[in-house]
C-alpha cells in the first residue's frame, strides 16, 4: 500500500478582480481530476496578508475602478513598461513577503502557480532573496502585458494567445519559458448538457434571439438601468438574460422596470450554471474581461463588449476585435444598433463562430496543467537569464 504524501500544488490568487479567482478555480479542478499524486491548495494571498485590511481595500478598490477609472488608467498606463515609478509602486504590494515565506514553509509546495501579479512578483523576490528553491509558474489572466506579471524568476509562463507570447518575448522573457495554452477555464464550460435538452429546461424558443447580459453586477452599465430600458428600443421580440451576480439591488430594480417588457425577460442573481445560459445564447454582452470571453469563446458564443474599464480590458478589447472573436459598442446607441443588426442578420455571428472554432482550443486547463506539472518535475530553472532581459534590468537600475 502506498502512504507517499500528496505533493502540494499552491495555487495563489486574489478577488482584485474576479478572473483571477476563476482560473486559479480552473487549474484546482484539473488538479483534482488528473493528478492523482498532488493535492491543490488555492489561497487568497490579498487576504491571507493583510486579513484585516482585505475587506476595506477590496471595497476600495472596486468602487475606485468605478468612480475614477481615469486615476486607474493613469497608474495602468504609467507602470505598463517597467522603470522607476512602476519599482517604486511594486515595492509596496511585496510587503506581505514575510506572510508568503511562512505560508511556503508550513505548505511545501512541489510548485507554485500564480494567478494574481503581485502574488508572482512576491514568489519571484523571495527566489531572489534565496529564501526558497521551488518552481514557480505564471498564468496570465489577460490577453495584454503588464510589468507586473514579468518577473526574473519566474521559471514558466502561461499566456491565452500567440500574440502575447510574441509580446513577451521582445519585453526580453525568453521563449521557452512561455506556453500559450489559452486562458484556463473551468471543466463545466466543456461538459455542458445537449443543447435541445437546456433549451427545454429554460422553456426557450429555438427560433427567438437569445441574448446573454453578464456583468451587471458590477455596474459597469455606466449609467445604471437606463441601458437595459433601451433595449427596449429593438424592434423585434427577443428571449434575453441578464445575470446580475451578487448585485441584489440592480435585480430587484430590473424586476420592476422590466416587468412589461415586450421581451421575454430572465434576471438571474448569481448564477451557478451561467455556461448553460450561455450554450442557448446567440450572443454574449460582457465588459472584455480575460475570463469572462475565455469562457464564451471555449463555447463558441459570439461576444459584444460594451464598456471597458481603462487598462487591461482596452487592450482585451482590440485583441478580441481585432482577432474576430468580438465586436464592440462604445456608446448606448451603439450598442443597441449593433444589436439591432444582429438580430436581423446572423452572418457576423456565424463568422465569429468559426474564428472560434479554428484558433481556440477547447483543452486550456489541461494544457496548461501539463506545463505546471512538467515544471514541478524538472525543478526551478537556473542561470538561464535572457543578455536583453539584464540589460533591460541594468537600465531600471541605472534609472532609479
Amino acid at each position: 500500500m502506498n502512504n507517499r504524501e500528496k505533493d502540494k500544488y499552491l495555487i495563489l490568487s486574489a478577488t482584485f478582480g474576479e478572473g483571477h479567482k476563476q482560473v486559479a478555480n480552473a487549474i484546482s479542478e484539473a488538479v483534482n481530476e488528473m493528478v492523482a499524486d498532488a493535492e491543490p491548495i488555492t489561497m487568497d494571498i490579498m487576504e491571507w496578508i493583510h486579513p484585516n485590511l482585505y475587506p476595506i481595500s477590496h471595497y476600495i478598490y472596486k468602487k475606485s475602478i468605478k468612480k475614477f477609472p481615469q486615476v486607474y488608467s493613469f497608474l495602468y498606463k504609467k507602470t505598463r513598461v517597467k522603470n522607476s515609478f512602476s519599482v517604486k509602486l511594486n515595492s509596496i504590494f511585496l510587503s506581505g513577503m514575510q506572510a508568503v515565506l511562512k505560508i511556503i514553509q508550513e505548505i511545501k509546495p512541489k510548485v507554485v502557480v500564480s494567478t494574481y501579479p503581485f502574488a508572482a512578483g512576491i514568489i519571484s523576490r523571495l527566489k531572489e532573496q534565496g529564501l526558497i528553491d521551488i518552481p514557480a509558474v505564471t498564468i496570465i489572466t489577460d490577453y495584454t502585458d503588464h510589468s507586473y506579471w514579468i518577473h526574473p524568476s519566474t521559471d514558466q509562463y502561461v499566456v491565452g494567445s500567440a500574440r502575447l507570447r510574441d509580446q513577451l518575448i521582445v519585453l526580453g522573457v525568453e521563449a521557452d519559458k512561455i506556453k500559450n495554452t489559452g486562458i484556463p477555464v473551468r471543466k463545466r464550460f466543456m461538459d455542458v448538457l445537449p443543447k435541445d435538452l437546456l433549451l427545454d429546461k429554460y422553456m426557450i424558443n429555438p427560433n427567438m434571439f437569445t441574448l446573454l447580459i453578464m456583468g451587471g453586477g458590477d455596474g459597469f452599465f455606466g449609467k445604471g438601468i437606463s441601458t437595459f430600458k433601451a433595449l427596449e428600443s429593438i424592434s423585434t421580440p427577443i428571449q434575453l438574460f441578464i445575470v446580475c451576480g451578487k448585485n441584489k439591488k440592480l435585480k430587484t430594480q430590473l424586476e420592476w422596470e422590466l416587468k412589461d417588457s415586450k421581451h421575454d425577460v430572465r434576471i438571474f442573481g448569481y448564477c451557478e450554471k451561467v455556461e448553460e445560459l450561455m450554450a442557448i445564447s446567440d450572443l454574449m454582452i460582457s465588459k472584455p474581461g480575460g475570463v469572462t470571453t475565455s469562457e464564451a469563446m471555449a463555447m463558441d458564443l459570439p461576444i459584444l463588449l460594451y464598456h471597458s474599464l481603462p487598462g487591461q480590458e482596452e487592450d482585451n478589447a482590440e485583441y478580441l476585435c481585432r482577432s474576430g472573436f468580438a465586436l464592440s459598442a462604445k456608446s448606448e446607441k451603439e450598442l443597441i444598433a449593433q444589436i439591432e443588426n444582429l438580430v436581423r442578420d446572423s452572418a457576423p455571428l456565424r463568422w465569429m463562430k468559426q474564428r472560434m472554432k479554428k484558433y481556440q482550443t477547447k483543452t486550456s486547463s489541461i494544457d496548461a496543467l501539463h506545463v505546471i506539472i512538467e515544471a514541478a518535475r524538472r525543478g526551478p530553472l537556473r542561470n538561464v537569464t535572457d543578455s536583453r532581459t539584464i540589460q533591460k534590468q541594468k537600465e531600471i537600475e541605472v534609472s532609479i
